[in-house]
C-alpha cells in the first residue's frame, strides 16, 4: 500500500507561482513513475505532467509546458509541481500518483493523494 500527500495549493494571481508537493510512503519509492494530473469543476481528470522513475525523463501537457517543472527527491520520497506564469484557466485540484510505469494516461496509475486546490484569480 502506498499513501500519497499533496500540498501547497492556495491562491494566486495570474502570473503568479506556485510548487506543489507531494509525499510518498509506504513503497520503494525512486524506481517508480509519478504523475501529476489535475481536474476542474464539471471537466474530466487530465494530464499535467510525469517524471520516469529510472531514467528521469519528463512529460508535460502542452498547456503547462515550459512553465511548470516536475522534479523528484528519493531521498525524501517527495514530488513537486513547480508551477510559474499562472493563468486562470489552470485553476483545479490538482492530483499526484504514483506508477509502475510513466504514462500519461490516469488509469495506469496505481495509487492517488487526496489533492490540493490551486486557484488563480485576481
Amino acid at each position: 500500500q502506498v499513501q500519497l500527500v499533496e500540498s501547497g495549493g492556495g491562491l494566486v494571481q495570474p502570473g503568479g507561482s506556485l510548487r506543489l508537493s507531494c509525499a510518498a510512503s509506504g513503497r520503494t519509492f525512486s524506481s517508480y513513475a509519478m504523475g501529476w494530473f489535475r481536474q476542474a469543476p464539471g471537466k474530466e481528470r487530465e494530464f499535467v505532467a510525469a517524471l520516469s522513475g529510472n531514467s528521469g525523463s519528463t512529460y508535460y501537457a502542452v498547456s503547462v509546458k515550459g512553465r511548470f517543472t516536475i522534479s523528484r527527491d528519493n531521498v525524501k520520497k517527495l514530488v513537486y509541481l513547480q508551477m510559474n506564469s499562472l493563468k486562470p484557466e489552470d485553476t483545479a485540484v490538482y492530483y499526484c500518483a504514483i506508477g509502475v510505469r510513466v504514462s500519461t494516461n490516469h488509469r495506469d496509475y496505481d495509487f492517488w493523494g487526496q489533492g490540493t486546490q490551486v486557484t488563480v484569480s485576481s
